[in-house]
Order: structure tokens, then C-alpha cells, then sequence
């Protein structure tokens, strides 16, 4: 009995427990069904499974996050791949290491009732964004495929408000707005709309989410295995989307457990990335080219200098 005990309790001095290694995650926004994959693989301990004890933070500002990670605060952030391009072509040291939602979800919204069903008639009417600066190379290219100039309507800047300045007819179309939020939000209020989408009027297409890290500072075996949880987690969705639901909205019930956020789970899934850690130069080598086309960005950066293989 003696020696059994001894030896449990050796057996029990030599074992401790795996130690996780810390990400710090912040994400592009507050907490919504784009972010499903994180959640889910924070909820069921995906990434405690592989190693990962993840801090995830929520931006006072969504243009803050790869600022922070340029500046080595933090070690991960959810940002888009047009930032991205824009950003790596002003100097930032950054790389982008996995995709979240890899589909646009901008789109040109016009309420149904408008009568609206091709851009072409949008000559002569006023156009809502939130982000100035881009409209020349996104708005301008859609509608140049209508034989519509963008001088041939007006913009203007309604900041946060895409949603509330097209139902009150303030505007009589949004750029800006997401396929599976706006969209959703204006259905509930009574406001179904026409979506005309980006990648169907001449942009190329991008992911819309992606995770980006300092090009600089990495930890190489952290990420893999961040990329691993949450392609775990990306499965789970696919595979139980409503079990994985009622997971997701126990992160932050009081937020997360209404409507909209249901609706827009739905129109999510098909969104997320099947193979995060996927690489596609020529499909960043496109959108990059377009950007400088329409002079976005003054510098061409080649994608296989900022897009990482983990």
C-alpha cells in the first residue's frame, strides 16, 4: 500500500498541466455572426485544445485594430482585404494569416420600393456611404458598367447611419451596407431591399474578413495552431448550424440573442471561409491591381509578401 501510494503520488508530482500560450484577438467590430468561427471555437475550448489560452477585445474603432497590430500591441486582428492591400501599400508591417468570411458582403442597397432594378437608373440620385475615400474605384466601377459617371450622382458621407438614412429616404442607396446585415435589419423594419453586389458589376472579388498579424513579430507555431481551432470551429457551424447558434449567442446572450443576429447567422454560414489558412495570391494580386488602377494606392504590393502561409 506504501509503494502504491508513493508511486501515485510521483505520478501525480511529475504530471502538470500543458501550459496555453497566450493571442491577444481583437476583432474589426462588437461582437456579431461575422465573428461565428471565434466564438464557437472560444466556446467549445477549441483553442484551449490546441495550445491557445485567446484574449478576444472589441474596438472602440474598426479602423483601429491593424493599426495596433502594426504597432505590435496586440497579436491578432480582424480586418478586410481591401484595408489590408491599402494598408501593407502605405508601409505597414502586416500579413494576413487566415480568412474569416471569404465573400464580399458590401453591397449597393436600394429600397424595393424605389422601383429600382438596375444601376443604370441610379443617374441623378444620392448615394449614402459611410467611408469616404474609395467610392471612385468601388461605387464608380459598378455604375460605369451602367453607363452612369459617379458625377452623374451624389454622394454623400451619412456616416454610421447607411440603414436609418435610406429608410427615411434621405438617400436612395447605401454603399456600405452587408448582405447579411443591413439587409436583414431593414427587413425586420419593414423595408425589404435590392442588393446589387460588387463582384457581379466588374470589382473582383475578396474576402471580406480576414485575420492579420505583424509581419515582423509572429509567433508562427500560435497561429497554425489559432488556424487550426478555427477551422475546427468553422466545421461545427457547417455541420450543426443550429446547435452552434445557441452556443454563440451565450458569449453575450443579452446582445447576441435577437432576431436580426439570427437572420443574420443564416445568411453567414455560406460566407465563412471552409479552408482558413487557404492560400490565393493571384486573387489578392487582382484586387490590388484594381486598386491601383484607380489610384487607391500609389505602391503595387505583390501578395506573396504579405499573405503568410501557416
Amino acid at each position: 500500500m506504501l509503494m502504491l501510494f508513493g508511486f501515485s503520488v510521483s505520478a501525480e508530482a511529475t504530471t502538470s498541466p500543458k501550459k496555453l500560450t497566450k493571442i491577444s484577438l481583437m476583432l474589426d467590430w462588437f461582437v456579431n455572426p461575422n465573428h461565428g468561427p471565434i466564438i464557437i471555437a472560444q466556446e467549445r475550448g477549441y483553442f484551449k485544445q490546441h495550445g491557445l489560452a485567446v484574449t478576444i477585445q472589441q474596438p472602440a474603432d474598426p479602423s483601429l485594430p491593424p493599426k495596433l497590430v502594426a504597432a505590435n500591441k496586440i497579436d491578432l486582428a480582424v480586418s478586410y482585404q481591401p484595408s489590408l492591400t491599402i494598408d501593407v501599400a502605405a508601409g505597414l508591417p502586416l500579413i494576413k494569416t487566415a480568412t474569416l468570411i471569404a465573400t464580399p458582403l458590401n453591397t449597393l442597397m436600394v429600397l424595393k420600393k424605389s422601383g429600382i432594378t438596375d444601376l443604370s437608373q441610379l443617374k441623378g440620385k444620392t448615394i449614402g456611404i459611410s467611408i469616404a475615400g474609395n467610392e471612385d474605384a468601388t461605387i464608380g466601377t459598378m455604375l460605369a458598367d451602367h453607363g452612369v459617371k459617379l458625377s452623374d450622382v451624389k454622394i454623400v458621407n451619412v456616416g454610421w447611419a447607411l440603414s436609418s438614412s435610406l429608410a427615411s429616404g434621405k438617400v436612395d442607396a447605401i454603399w456600405g451596407g452587408l448582405r447579411n446585415f443591413e439587409t436583414n435589419q431593414l427587413a425586420l423594419e419593414g423595408y425589404p431591399t435590392t442588393s446589387f453586389f460588387p463582384e457581379e458589376n466588374s470589382i473582383p472579388s475578396y474576402d471580406e474578413l480576414i485575420f492579420v498579424a505583424n509581419s515582423k513579430h509572429y509567433n508562427r507555431q500560435a497561429i497554425t495552431a489559432f488556424n487550426a481551432a478555427i477551422t475546427q470551429a468553422t466545421t461545427y457551424i457547417i455541420n450543426h448550424p443550429d446547435a452552434a447558434w445557441k452556443q454563440f449567442i451565450q458569449y453575450a446572450p443579452d446582445t447576441l440573442n435577437n432576431k436580426l443576429n439570427h437572420n443574420a447567422w443564416n445568411d453567414t454560414l455560406t460566407r465563412f471561409a471552409l479552408r482558413p489558412a487557404a492560400v490565393d495570391f493571384k486573387r489578392y494580386d487582382d484586387y490590388a491591381h484594381f486598386l491601383f488602377k484607380h489610384h487607391v494606392i500609389t505602391q503595387l504590393p505583390q501578395a506573396k509578401n504579405y499573405i503568410g502561409s501557416f
